[in-house]
């Protein structure tokens, strides 16, 4: 970043780190004891669709990995597209397998980007319940920022703010958190959540 950029206001941006994964298992016990939210089995990764046979490829080589693994229970993975025109990729694990499903992630993020497919990266999630399974949560990962964030949807594409909020105070110490509130982006009908 040089003397204009920081003149006029402009910062570097944060370099990704899919390492920051990696810590959703710590997470994910300190959500547990808080306020009794229980991992799914159920994660994501959301990204651009590009067209191509390179993109094709990639996807077909993730879908070969991750299917291969006999610890997923025949559980296959899945590919969708959401109403705005972006691919999901959903890997479903065993609920107690939360250290297996972030690496299905990671593997998914890390071919993309070293495919060269990384600026089509958004985001990537793991779907949380609380105990009476009514409430849906999500911890969210934002790939551009490598940053997380809660997402607690509510009927009616309305969400639960004092619980963002609550998750946020209560998972800050096992992962990075998006500062800014308004990259807390809605991910309605996502799948998995």
């Amino acid at each position: 970043m040089g003397f204009l950029d920081a003149l006029l206001g402009r910062s570097k941006p944060v370099k990704p780190d899919l390492d920051q994964l990696f810590g959703l298992p710590s997470a994910a016990i300190t959500l547990q004891a808080a306020v009794g939210f229980t991992p799914t089995g159920a994660g994501s990764v959301c990204f651009a669709s590009s067209e191509g046979g390179a993109f094709t490829q990639v996807r077909q080589d993730v879908r070969a990995l991750l299917d291969a693994d006999p610890e997923r229970g025949g559980m296959p993975v899945e590919f969708s597209r959401d109403e705005y025109g972006y691919s999901w990729l959903l890997s479903r694990r065993d609920p107690d397998s939360l250290p297996a499903l972030v690496n299905d992630l990671h593997a998914v993020n890390s071919a993309l980007e070293d495919s060269g497919f990384g600026p089509q990266l958004l985001c990537s999630l793991v779907a949380f319940r609380d105990a009476e399974e009514l409430h849906p949560l999500a911890l969210v990962y934002l790939y551009k920022r490598g940053t997380f964030y809660p997402f607690a949807p509510r009927p009616g594409e309305k969400r639960d703010n004092p619980l963002e909020l609550q998750v946020k105070s209560i998972v800050k110490d096992d992962l990075r958190i998006e500062g800014d509130l308004t990259r807390w982006f809605p991910l309605w009908g996502a799948p998995g959540l």
